[in-house]
């Protein structure tokens, strides 16, 4: 027999093996979110040039629900235009038959109404909420670097009734049998602070904290988990939110609810589930806080807002991004702050290192994990260059890319200049640009004029902890399209058929598509600690009703912290040198008005 003939048979049976399967389509959801009213809510990386929104602008807002896409048909079937069918498409099976596919909607439909915080949806609805706000929150992958089972289980966790092993049931996550994977995590982050954990050693003993009731409003992470569970060690009681609806660790949160923490927090919160979780923290019968620890300024303004009486017993804020720092300065300025609070954000170990170094290696990563683009070559635009934007710069050049800078402040901008950064302004370079990335920490930096005139395919970004800086609300209009891709990945596309590529939805990048450097993230969390211990121990009258630096020998304490990672060894002074100088041979060694 010919090999011509054993060929024929041999593709004659695998034919007849093959399956007529029917066709059949899924539905992506694509995203919708609505700027929260008073609060966007992103980490610590923002820039320290231009200024950011008023602090009381008025309630948080609800999203509204999502706009529908076309249905997608299996692999197993081939599509092509059915000229009968006015427009539409067909579905080719294998063996030969048509098949209508259902029409494409390209309209985006809203819902015009907005739920009250108070006016809790249905089940159903608040599901279809949670849907609609991101894919992420009900879909899985690996890009967000979370263990998630919630393709298998879209019940919202407000509905589920979940207790930890030794029976406690105060908190709100995802899943509590996802806890053994968060503790792992937790003790990979522990190797990589040890300012926090010679912390723990030093002042265990003493309990500094002992009496303290902090409630929080952070990014949920392993990093996170190391500082709650020092604040623990260190004699503090901790009730925690999240400050974003898609930074939160699933298993890190389980870990800490297993450990006894109550915990209100999961990946891809609706905006409605955001300010429930944190009026879950605030609103316990029987626990008063009397610390504060804010990322964003979102749990000051909800207890000024809900529970303005709260205020008699608590006894500082200690606030770590620009934008709630801007928000305490309007508030003390305004006679309003009735409060000490303590700016982290400004603190030289949190500005010069969390800022700068954690932005200039995670930029790339969450750009990495979501677009797998190849850096060399393409042009970027900066809008920014304060501590996050030299960052960024920093390590996109690096790569081989070419970098535009705009800014407003004539120092930021010589700077940029001086480092071999082109400075423009965005219309002249944003026709031209592959990937356009924000962190300036203002409003509308990036406009519907500007997206218009993106090149197809442009990548769009924002590094800021504000989600106002690319207005996304913008884009929500009938004549666009959104395609999800993947978790915190859309395509918008135009009628012409050009589309960008959005991230996360235009919150903040590295903790919602990626992770973050935990040595950095050590340095940002001593600080907070030793700012809650020293205003929890304060004497009264040591801090008036003001926005507070932490005191220079504290900062040196923390970097001191964490020097023996690199073995390295710091010079003392003789006393001769001292005096020369006017200083103490135990620092601090620089005046508070020196910049580094």
């Amino acid at each position: 027999m010919s090999v011509q003939v054993v060929a024929a048979k041999m593709a004659e049976v695998e034919l007849k093996d093959v399956p007529n399967k029917e066709l059949s389509a899924v539905s992506p959801v694509a995203p919708k979110t609505d700027e929260k009213g008073l609060s966007n809510t992103d980490l610590n990386a923002s820039a320290t040039s231009p200024a950011v929104e008023p602090a009381v602008k008025g309630d948080p807002s609800p999203l509204s629900s999502a706009p529908s896409t076309a249905k997608i048909p299996q692999a197993s079937a081939m599509k092509r235009p059915d000229p009968q069918q006015n427009g539409g498409e067909a579905f080719v099976n294998r063996d030969g038959t048509v098949a209508e596919a259902p029409r494409m909607k390209k309209q985006i439909q809203f819902a015009d109404q907005k739920q009250e915080f108070n006016k809790r949806p249905t089940k159903i609805g608040r599901r279809s909420l949670s849907r609609s706000i991101s894919q992420s929150s009900t879909d899985s992958y690996s890009s967000a670097a979370s263990y998630t089972d919630s393709s298998d289980d879209e019940t919202s966790p407000r509905d589920k009734q979940q207790k930890n092993s030794k029976g406690n049931g105060d908190f709100c996550i995802k899943n509590i049998k996802q806890a053994d994977f968060g503790r792992r995590e937790i003790e990979i982050a522990e190797q990589e602070m040890p300012a926090l954990m010679a912390l723990r050693k030093r002042a265990q003993g003493e309990k500094p904290l002992a009496g303290a009731k902090v409630v929080g409003c952070t990014h949920i992470t392993a990093q996170t988990a190391v500082l709650m569970e020092t604040l623990s060690a260190l004699g503090a009681q901790c009730r925690w939110a999240a400050c974003n609806i898609y930074s939160t660790q699933n298993e890190v949160a389980a870990a800490l609810a297993e450990g006894g923490f109550s915990v209100f927090a999961w990946k891809g919160e609706s905006e409605d589930d955001f300010w429930w979780c944190i009026d879950r923290c605030v609103n316990l019968e029987g626990w008063q806080p009397n610390m504060i620890l804010d990322d964003g300024g979102d749990l000051t303004h909800w207890i000024y807002k809900k529970y303005p009486n709260m205020f008699k017993k608590i006894k500082g804020i200690v606030e770590e991004s620009v934008t709630g720092v801007h928000r305490l300065y309007q508030l003390s300025k305004a006679g309003k702050l009735c409060v000490p609070a303590m700016n982290v954000n400004d603190s030289v170990t949190k500005q010069k290192f969390d800022n700068l170094y954690c932005c200039r290696e995670s930029i790339l990563d969450g750009l990495k994990r979501t677009t797998d683009v190849m850096f060399g070559g393409k042009q970027v635009v900066v809008c920014g260059y304060g501590e996050v934007g030299k960052g960024c710069c920093a390590a996109l050049k690096a790569m081989g890319s070419i970098v535009y800078v705009t800014e407003i402040d004539p120092i930021c901008a010589l700077q940029a200049c001086m480092d071999g950064f082109r400075l423009v302004k965005l219309n002249e370079v944003i026709r031209q640009v592959d990937i356009v990335i924000t962190c300036t920490g203002n409003k509308n930096v990036v406009v519907r004029e500007n997206l218009d005139r993106m090149k197809n395919g442009c990548i769009v970004c924002n590094m800021g902890h504000s989600n106002t800086e690319i207005d996304v609300a913008s884009l929500r209009t009938p004549e666009l399209t959104w395609e999800r891709v993947r978790s915190q990945v859309d395509h918008v596309i135009w009628p012409d058929g050009k589309r960008i590529v959005l991230l996360a939805e235009g919150r903040l990048l590295n903790l919602s598509c990626s992770t973050v450097p935990t040595f950095v993230l050590s340095i940002t969390a001593t600080t907070q600690a030793l700012a809650l211990i020293e205003l929890y121990n304060a004497p009264e009258g040591r801090y008036k009703q003001d926005v507070y630096l932490l005191p220079k020998k504290m900062d040196e304490y923390v970097a001191s912290l964490h020097l023996p990672t690199f073995d390295a060894h710091l010079t003392e002074l003789t006393d001769e040198q001292a005096k020369y100088l006017g200083l103490n041979k135990n620092g601090p060694f620089k005046p508070n008005y020196y910049r580094y």
